[in-house]
């Protein structure tokens, strides 16, 4: 009697199989590039997503993220993404939003449903989607992380200030309390990168190199120092050489240790996820 209460408990031990979980990570071009080294450069190995499933392999994850959409145009587009039915979504929006000047709105735009005219509605356009795909699935809200001055590696002449100053009279920062008011709100858990500080805005590059336009000769400058000095895209050099890698390797977009920040801080709501 044993020796079969034995053989069924070994049966029953090896075929019990860890259950699959599926993960869409929704964002920008953060998320996007996650998968796209050759995209930066090959700045990076992998982003936020690979590394958590090294975490945890049960985890597939389908990437979709885009360059340069905002939430709004998320939600303009949201019929159009073919999001599938998953067990977890993440959504990790707002720089772009903030960047092009969309309007934030309030959080009444969220409650009352106001659709796309406002960050605040489009939030509730996507998450409306999402629970119309699983009821049951886990939502998780990413905030945006700090930026400092934005320089394309491909093309130096897309390029933007940081975060130290608004634009169209909103902050970077009114946009992560927006996103934190949804996740209190709805009861959703959340990710602050904005406030961690290993990625402070001072922490993003090392430096920026730039070129003294009376001597030609270029120089290291640290943050803020480099606010306000001038910058050719047209004849100026890269302003960020592998040196300058820090929490970013262009003053946006993660390096592997600003992925490594991000993935450390997801991973402990993942483990909270039952």
């Amino acid at each position: 009697m044993k020796k079969i209460l034995l053989i069924f408990l070994f049966g029953l031990f090896f075929s019990f199989k860890p259950e699959k979980i599926t993960w869409v990570a929704i964002g920008d071009s953060i998320t996007y590039l996650s998968d796209h080294p050759e995209e930066t450069g090959n700045r990076i190995t992998k982003g936020y997503m690979a590394r958590i499933v090294e975490k945890n392999p049960q985890i597939t994850y389908i990437n979709q993220g885009h360059n340069g959409w905002t939430a709004v145009r998320i939600a303009e587009q949201i019929e159009k993404l073919g999001l599938v039915k998953a067990d977890v979504y993440s959504i990790f929006l707002g720089t772009n939003d903030w960047w092009q000047g969309k309007p934030l709105g309030t959080i009444a735009d969220y409650q009352n449903n106001t659709g796309v005219a406002t960050s605040f509605g489009a939030f509730r356009v996507i998450i409306d989607k999402l629970k119309s795909l699983n009821p049951s699935a886990k939502i998780i809200l990413i905030t945006p992380m700090q930026r400092t001055d934005f320089v394309y590696i491909a093309n130096m002449k897309n390029n933007a200030y940081g975060c130290y100053r608004d634009k169209k009279g909103q902050t970077l920062e009114q946009f992560v309390a927006a996103v934190k008011a949804i996740a209190t709100l709805e009861n959703l858990p959340v990710v602050d990168l904005y406030h961690e500080k290993k990625l402070d805005i001072s922490k993003l590059v090392l430096f920026k190199r730039l070129k003294d336009p009376q001597t030609g000769v270029y120089h290291h400058h640290k943050y803020p120092a480099y606010i306000d000095m001038p910058f050719n895209p047209e004849k100026d050099e890269y302003p960020y050489p592998v040196e300058a890698i820090g929490m970013t390797y262009d003053g946006l977009h993660p390096s592997d240790q600003g992925y490594e920040v991000i993935t450390q801080k997801l991973w402990k709501v993942f483990k909270q996820l039952r």
